[in-house]
């Protein structure tokens, strides 16, 4: 017995020793096939790190469970700056034997555990899901190795983002969970699932449907993949404390979605539906005090696809509803709302809507109403609304910790009628809606808003639009001393008069103190006296003398910055003048971010400008500054002031047309200095038009007219023609990247240059120019240049043996320049190198590449002692030394790395030296002249058509270019775009404790692609 008891524990030692030493022994054959399933299926960068991976029999056993920690996915272009997933922990259940002699892994279980998931689609329908590896079309692509024995799937602590924008549908879950059983390898099959998560937002088209809610599932359902049919049997959905159950069918054909769906609540009390109202679940949800009933049902039959919705029918009840907060003295009581919502067709539009009756008590203040509409085309309606509040007691029933309300608040509404625009039809409309004496005090500022008055009436007793009165009788408050009053009153929808008038002190920064805008500074004081009277007719007619609008208004220290000016604007003292036709601006004193401006002018058609569309506002302003930094406007970002790397598009309005004389003492853009800048700029469609803009930079004067064409975001372009006289060589090299990669022969030059030049092209997002998409022409002027320290000079020495300095003055020079296609040409011009004549021509690429070709006329006797022993051998005398020698060198390379050569297959400058003496020994001058002529015509020849294959092949790479500048454009267009995905990020983050996505990781692995 004891020997029987041995054997078994040995053979349980060996076995567990076994389970623990199976998966390290063939961890490596298990984590190759996962490699190789990845690299033959996924078309995406996948990271992980063998250290992170661990395997294990005991978890699951029989199956061996790997479990990946820190694993993830990040997109290709456009998506490569996102991670489509970031997973804290995965693990995969597979099943032993099939891994250890079967040929085909059996995949058994999934276990995500934490992580982050940003799902997006963009407009053109790209998503940063299609990883999948693409195979060819006549190829049947082959099946993955992995067989599917899946029977759990688990996901736990998600955060997940929808974005789809072709759609214009956006989701954003946060904590998502779910666990599903079932048996996965069969096409139909029961699901079990439990599934729970916080919706932060679900919103389609713009509408927000779903925000800060709490979903709960507990569902049955049968899946039928060949039916592609999906049937609740039985199931319990929670939103926040609202129960309710689903039954029936969702099956997808095509592009149809068939459905036959019921649902209603399941706990009939008040209370579950209160927890759907905003601003009312929060954590003191719990310790409210409820009663009352609720009854909730529906059903949705049919089809939805493009052209057709399905049916539904919906109904909700509550009766004798009742709510009360902990420790405030008055509840909301006796609710009772009926409401039904149907359509009994496939056209959306014929639903209606019935709220026979609902009424509320706040307190001891009574509110009833009803609402019919008919159908969603012509509105025809049926609705009420009765209230009367007073103020102090809603601090009474709602938590609003140190803050008063005072005041009585009354509306009586009615509405009954169609609305038809093709009729000129509205419903029969009487409403009158009143505050008086309304005071508003909160302990963050104790003063407190007082004698806050609003009488209102709306009405019409025809139907008919022009019939429409609305009268805003008074409107106005009273702020420590000071008060603001006003009143409107428009009738006739289709003149659209108008009567109004506002007068009296508001001061912002108190306003703001008492109702806070987030992310928003904003102080100051306005001042406004004016009346206006009018119609809209005389507005589109133009007839602006019938419009009878005076009067005045001046901004006194006022300063404004949110997240989108960052900068921030300071009005010290604004006053404007009003008529009808024009705005007098009489005062301007302003500092815009830390540029001081003032200016005065006047804008016209303002009324039209506000009131119509696709009108001007007009304007002749005269502007000055002192010091006016645009480099702190061209980003978002504060401190692109500092770091030019910020540098973004300015998209102008295309509804301003402007007419601005401007001075300004200095103006700093990137790393220039323009000093006692002057001229005039024009904004029209978009375009900022420069004309005889004069300004002292660079050692110089500048003269610039030009235009700036923003229209298209993703690629603005610019036109412009300077003017530049004495400006310093050395500070053009140093402020102008043009100059840097088109004449980089200027790092080693000092003096001065003057030129008359035309160039246009593209702007890239940085708001620099893109250097493969200029073109210009112009002539450049040098006076007297020093020219030294090159390495170009070191190679023409070098190979021609010359011994000369490493300098050279430059005088007189007259360069004839064209650029095309991002690459400058240089006409042939003559020069003095040292004291030799010399002919140069060639051109220099936006990529740094050069090419260039000096035909050079050097004395024999020049070439130094060691080459005039050369010549004296070929010719018997060291007076040959006195013979013209064509020398002809090609440059090529970078300006940094020239490369520089003998021209016309020339191997060394002994043999040219050679072939040039001995053709001119006993022959004529003339003839020999012309041996130096056809020399350099050879070279020149040879020379132009290099030239010429230069240059195809660098306008390739500028259409390469600009088409990355447009791919780079777009992104940054595309990028502006995501800021609803962003706002959810952070909501994630703050709301709710979650994992924003991680940023692409580095793949530490050579796995995936």
């Amino acid at each position: 017995m004891k020997k029987v008891a041995i054997i078994i524990a040995g053979l349980i030692a060996f076995l567990l020793i076994a389970l623990i030493t199976v998966p390290y022994l063939f961890k490596d054959q298990i984590l190759a096939r996962i490699d190789r399933e990845i690299a033959s299926s996924v078309n995406a960068k996948v990271y992980y790190d063998y250290d992170n991976v661990s395997i294990s029999l005991f978890r699951r056993f029989p199956d061996v469970s790997a479990t990946i920690r820190e694993f993830g996915i990040s997109g290709n272009p456009p998506f490569e700056n996102d991670t489509l997933m970031h997973i804290n922990s995965l693990q995969v259940d597979v099943n032993l034997r099939s891994v250890l002699f079967g040929d085909y892994p059996e995949l058994t279980g999934v276990h995500l555990l934490g992580g982050s998931m940003y799902i997006s689609v963009l407009e053109d329908g790209r998503a940063n899901y299609d990883i999948a590896v693409e195979t060819e079309e006549e190829e049947v692509a082959e099946p993955s190795e992995f067989k599917l024995g899946i029977d759990l799937i688990e996901v736990k602590d998600l955060n997940l983002i929808y974005d789809d924008r072709q759609m214009g549908f956006f989701m954003a879950l946060a904590n998502f969970n779910i666990e599903g059983k079932g048996d996965f390898t069969l096409d139909v099959y029961d699901l079990l699932a439990d599934a729970r998560t916080d919706i932060v937002r679900v919103s389609f088209d713009g509408v927000n449907y779903l925000e800060n809610k709490r979903f709960l599932a507990d569902a049955h359902l049968n899946v039928d993949l060949d039916q592609m049919r999906f049937t609740f049997m039985d199931g319990n959905f929670t939103l926040n404390e609202f129960d309710f159950d689903l039954g029936g069918f969702l099956a997808l054909s095509g592009d149809d979605v068939n459905m036959d769906l019921s649902f209603g609540g399941k706990d009939n009390s008040f209370r579950s539906i209160l927890s759907l109202v905003p601003g009312i679940y929060t954590e003191s949800f719990s310790q409210l005090t409820t009663s009352g009933n609720m009854t909730f049902e529906g059903f949705v039959r049919g089809t939805y696809n493009e052209t057709t919705t399905p049916s539904f029918d919906m109904s909700l009840k509550v009766d004798e509803g009742y709510f009360q907060y902990p420790d405030l003295p008055r509840p909301v009581s006796n609710v009772n709302i009926v409401m039904h919502v149907a359509n009994t067709t496939d056209d959306i539009n014929n639903t209606r809507i019935e709220v026979p009756a609902f009424n509320m008590n706040f307190g001891e203040n009574p509110i009833s109403g009803k609402l019919l509409v008919e159908n969603l085309r012509t509105y025809d309606m049926d609705a009420q609304l009765r209230g009367n509040l007073k103020l102090e007691e809603i601090t009474s029933i709602f938590p609003m910790e140190g803050t008063v309300l005072r005041g009585a608040f009354s509306i009586n509404a009615t509405a009954q009628g169609r609305y038809d625009s093709a009729t000129n039809t509205i419903p029969r409309i009487d409403a009158s809606m009143s505050l008086i004496d309304g005071y508003i005090q909160n302990e963050e500022y104790p003063t407190a808003i007082e004698n806050l008055d609003l009488q209102a009436n709306v009405a019409n007793t025809s139907g008919n639009m022009n019939d429409l009165i609305i009268n805003i009788s008074n409107f106005g408050f009273d702020l420590e001393g000071e008060n603001i009053r006003g009143n409107l009153q428009v009738n006739d929808l289709n003149r659209l008069n108008w009567d109004g008038a506002v007068h009296g002190v508001v001061d912002l920064g108190k306003l703001m103190t008492i109702f806070p805008m987030e992310n928003v500074i904003m102080e100051g004081r306005i001042r406004a006296d004016i009346d206006t009277k009018g119609n809209y007719t005389d507005v589109e007619a133009e007839r602006y003398e019938r419009l009878e609008t005076v009067g005045d208004i001046e901004i006194m220290d006022l300063y404004y910055t949110d997240l989108d000016l960052p900068q921030g604007i300071r009005i010290r003292n604004a006053a404007a003048e009003f008529t009808s036709k024009v705005i007098n601006l009489t005062k301007f004193d302003a500092r815009v971010g830390q540029s001081p401006i003032t200016a005065t002018g006047n804008l016209s058609n303002y009324i039209a400008y506000m009131f119509g569309d696709n009108q001007n506002l007009k304007g002749t302003l005269t502007v000055a500054s002192t010091r006016f930094d645009i480099n702190e406007w061209l980003s978002n970002d504060p401190a692109a002031a500092e770091d030019t790397t910020q540098l973004a598009i300015i998209e102008l309005p295309r509804n301003i047309d402007f007419s601005m004389n401007v001075s300004a003492n200095e103006v700093l853009y990137d790393n220039l200095v323009f000093s006692n800048a002057r001229g005039n700029l024009n904004l029209r469609d978009g375009i900022l038009s420069f004309r005889d803009v004069a300004t002292s930079t660079m050692g110089g004067q500048v003269t610039f007219s030009g235009t700036y064409d923003a229209q298209d975001p993703a690629l603005p372009k610019f036109d412009m023609t300077f003017d530049v006289s004495t400006v310093s060589i050395q500070e053009a090299f140093r402020s102008l990247n043009t100059v840097q990669v088109f004449a980089p022969v200027a790092q080693h030059l000092t003096g001065n240059f003057s030129t008359k030049f035309a160039l246009n092209g593209n702007l890239g997002p940085n708001m620099m120019p893109v250097l493969s998409s200029l073109d210009g022409k112009g002539l450049v002027r040098v006076v007297q240049a020093a020219f030294q320290d090159s390495r170009l000079l070191q190679g023409i020495t070098s190979i021609t043996r010359l011994s000369e300095t490493n300098s050279i003055t430059l005088k007189d020079l007259a360069l004839s320049t064209t650029i095309e296609d991002g690459r400058l040409k240089v006409s042939p011009f003559n020069i003095r190198l040292w004291d030799y004549a010399t002919t140069i021509e060639g051109s220099t690429g936006f990529d740094g590449s050069i090419n260039y070709l000096l035909n050079m006329q050097v004395p024999a006797g020049r070439f130094g002692a060691q080459l005039n022993q050369v010549i004296a051998g070929i010719s018997g005398t060291e007076a040959a030394g006195t013979t013209v020698i064509p020398v002809a060198l090609n440059v090529g390379g970078t300006y940094q790395n020239p490369n520089v050569s003998l021209a016309g297959g020339e191997k060394s400058i002994e043999n040219l030296l050679a072939g040039a003496l001995k053709s001119r020994i006993g022959a004529e001058r003339g003839r020999a002249e012309d041996q130096i002529k056809q020399v350099q015509e050879n070279a020149i020849e040879q020379f132009r058509a290099k030239e010429d294959s230069i240059r195809t092949e660098l306008r390739q790479k500028a259409e390469v270019a600009k088409d990355s500048v447009r791919r780079e454009a777009d992104r940054a267009v595309e990028e502006a775009k995501r800021k609803a995905a962003t706002e959810a990020k952070n909501i994630l983050r703050r709301g709710f404790g979650g994992v924003v996505p991680a940023p692409a990781k580095p793949d530490t692995t050579v796995r995936g692609n």
